[in-house]
């Protein structure tokens, strides 16, 4: 670790969390220099949902490269892009009767919240934009304006203007209506909030906390857009391509943004791609108007079509996240019950947390499980959230082995209730 300390920006922080210098993965297990192996539940914060080193995506990209296929295009015709196109259309767009231009902005989540940004505000004519409390949009200077996290905002070193953040669902309590004072505020003329050029909304705040939207708040959300003029942004970049069970998060809520952000694992393979899918009648741009260097990357195009060849022409990778889950949500509530304290369980389909009412459990539970040879971070504004986030593709066994991980590392780090018995992971994690 001596040369990362030595070179390195002291900006690092994941290397921090798990310190060891990695030299292999496959699937859902990362093996360091000592040859430990670690069950991997941070899967690149949500851009491995099909685990390390794909085998059906590192075919597809080892037969592209050795054939000399096009790597960097700008935003010229490939063949790689046009069938990336084609295969989304057929297996992704048109199964759900959505009609969507796509847009390349450049290659990381926070490029595709950029470009959706300007546009939004483009054919509006409005500048204000509307985020929500505790979520996380991107670190470049429009997506972070748009994010709630203050040390996160702070790094700016400016101000960050024309986003107004009104409380997001449940922020206060399930008994508040944050719909309905969004509307107020909308109404009023002299509430001192612009009329937006949009809302830019997460189905899951995965960084701020596994916070979760119900079906409702989105729909009505939906409607409060329409009534009043603004575009619907969903940033689906950490919790889009399968992690909540359907491809998009937001389906079940059945809702129609007029912009969609993707990112992190659209390539399937970890490799840098981003998409802003647009409505056609809000695809006002001139040519040229935004644009990137590295917004056609082929690499990427090739294993984000395999990704969508291989896994979303049927249903049964949904169908597994949602077998997964309910394993991972029982292990939560276990360790709910087990805490001599106050705890929460939150999240869909594979992004799960448990936030405890003592903010430095969490880490100290990752901390325990990484010794153990198990991954996993935290989330939420005083990382209080412990964040399951394990590749879709994970075998059962070791699903199984990462969910005895967590609990035996929370035995060692939590303050069990005498009150009640310590339960079997075992018997939990086969159900």
């Amino acid at each position: 670790m001596k040369t990362f300390e030595r070179m390195e920006s002291e900006v690092r922080s994941y290397c921090r969390s798990f310190p060891t210098v990695f030299t292999k993965a496959t699937g859902h297990t990362l093996i360091d220099e000592q040859g430990d192996q670690y069950i991997d539940f941070f899967a690149g914060a949500g851009a491995l949902n099909y685990g390390h080193n794909n085998p059906l995506m590192r075919d597809a990209l080892l037969e592209y490269i050795a054939s000399e296929g096009v790597t960097h295009s700008l935003d010229m015709a490939t063949t790689a892009k046009r069938r990336f196109l084609e295969v989304l259309d057929e297996h992704i767009l048109k199964p759900r009767d959505m009609t969507y231009k796509i847009m390349f902005p450049g290659p990381t989540g926070t490029n595709a919240v950029e470009a959706a940004l300007k546009l939004a505000r483009k054919v509006t004519g409005r500048s204000n934009v509307i985020a929500f409390t505790n979520g996380f949009h991107g670190m470049t200077l429009g997506s972070l304006a748009l994010t709630g996290n203050a040390g996160k905002r702070a790094g700016a070193g400016v101000s960050l203007h024309h986003t107004s953040h009104m409380p997001f669902c449940g922020y206060f309590d399930a008994d508040t209506d944050t719909i309905a004072m969004l509307d107020n505020y909308l109404a009023d003329a002299s509430s001192g909030i612009e009329a937006p050029a949009a809302f830019v909304v997460e189905t899951v705040q995965a960084e701020g906390g596994v916070n979760v939207a119900s079906r409702e708040w989105l729909k009505r959300l939906e409607t409060l857009a329409r009534k009043y003029g603004v575009l619907l942004i969903v940033d689906d970049i950490q919790v889009g391509c399968g992690r909540t069970g359907p491809f998009f998060s937001f389906e079940k809520a059945d809702i129609s943004p007029d912009i969609i952000c993707l990112s992190k694992s659209l390539s399937g393979y970890g490799l840098p791609l981003a998409l802003t899918l647009i409505k056609p009648e809000w695809d006002q741009w001139d040519p040229g108007e935004h644009n990137g260097t590295f917004r056609g990357h082929n690499l990427a195009f090739v294993t984000a079509t395999t990704a969508i060849e291989a896994y979303w022409q049927s249903d049964e990778l949904t169908k597994k996240v949602n077998q997964n889950a309910a394993q991972v949500r029982d292990l939560l509530f276990l360790l709910a019950e087990e805490y001599d304290g106050e705890a929460e369980v939150r999240g869909r389909g594979m992004i799960q947390g448990i936030a405890f009412d003592d903010p430095t459990l969490a880490g100290k539970i990752s901390q325990a499980a990484f010794k153990r040879g198990l991954i996993i971070e935290t989330a939420g504004p005083q990382d209080e959230v412990l964040k399951s986030l394990p590749p879709l593709t994970i075998t059962p066994e070791g699903l199984e082995r990462g969910l005895e991980i967590i609990h035996d590392s929370a035995r060692e780090v939590l303050p069990m209730s005498s009150s009640r018995p310590a339960n079997d992971i075992k018997s939990v994690a086969r159900n």
